[in-house]
């Protein structure tokens, strides 16, 4: 299998399993979105908490250059050390939300 068909697939079970937590709170529903074609895979959550509006992504993954992109993660767990578990290398995870100054100090990829 290659590479990036790999990745997709690992990202796709993971948000999957990510989406079948329903939270404790509120009348909340997660929404898996994946754009196969652009490499794009969230993990929305939508409705209401008592009377607002609960609306915004747990999860954000691109693929771009080969690498794994975690432009957002909303988990306690760490998006990417599920990744790094599943045998994905630390150095094809890039932490987006990260400034890119900040990534060289950490363990994942600068970009």
């Amino acid at each position: 299998m290659d590479k990036l068909k790999h990745y997709r697939q690992i990202i796709q079970e993971i948000l999957a399993e990510h989406s079948k937590i329903k939270p404790v709170y509120g009348d909340i529903t997660m929404k898996l979105m994946f754009d196969v074609e652009r490499d794009r895979y969230q993990l929305l959550r939508t409705g209401w908490l008592d009377e607002r509006r609960v609306y915004g992504a747990l999860i954000h993954i691109d693929l771009e250059d080969e690498k794994i992109w975690i432009q957002y993660d909303g988990t306690e767990v760490g998006v990417a050390n599920e990744l790094v578990e599943q045998g994905i290398p630390n150095t094809d995870i890039v932490l987006a939300y990260h400034s890119p100054l900040m990534r060289q100090y950490g363990d994942f990829a600068v970009s």
